[in-house]
């Protein structure tokens, strides 16, 4: 019951699951979703060419790690999927993008927009 409780919780928050978006997304890259690297993490998508974390806009801070860590472990190059479900994320989306630029990190970003706008 709990575990019912959660999970429609999440679903109350966002539109639709991270794991959804990250499916669809690392499919139409060509890459594989959910790759377990050698030190038992798993990376949200592995392409041709990176290593890629995905995850909402509130979360713009933690996925830079992320997606370092992942380049570290495959040699591949980082990248962050940022998902975008109101207008009002689309401030994650500067933060995420000035820190990178600032700092001169190797990310590479992709964001989903999932929201109209009025």
């Amino acid at each position: 019951m709990l575990l019912t409780f959660w999970s429609s919780s999440v679903l109350a928050e966002h539109k639709r699951l991270e794991k959804e978006y990250q499916q669809d997304w690392c499919a139409e890259a060509r890459g594989q979703a959910e790759i377990r690297l050698a030190d038992g993490t798993r990376a949200d998508c592995i392409t041709r060419t990176h290593a890629i974390e995905f995850d909402f806009g509130r979360k713009w801070a933690e996925s830079i790690g992320q997606a370092l860590y992942y380049s570290m472990q495959t040699g591949k190059r980082a990248g962050v999927v940022l998902i975008l479900e109101r207008i009002e994320d689309r401030k994650f989306w500067i933060r995420l993008n000035s820190i990178i630029e600032f700092q001169k990190l190797p990310i590479d970003t992709w964001k989903i927009e999932n929201f109209q706008i009025p």
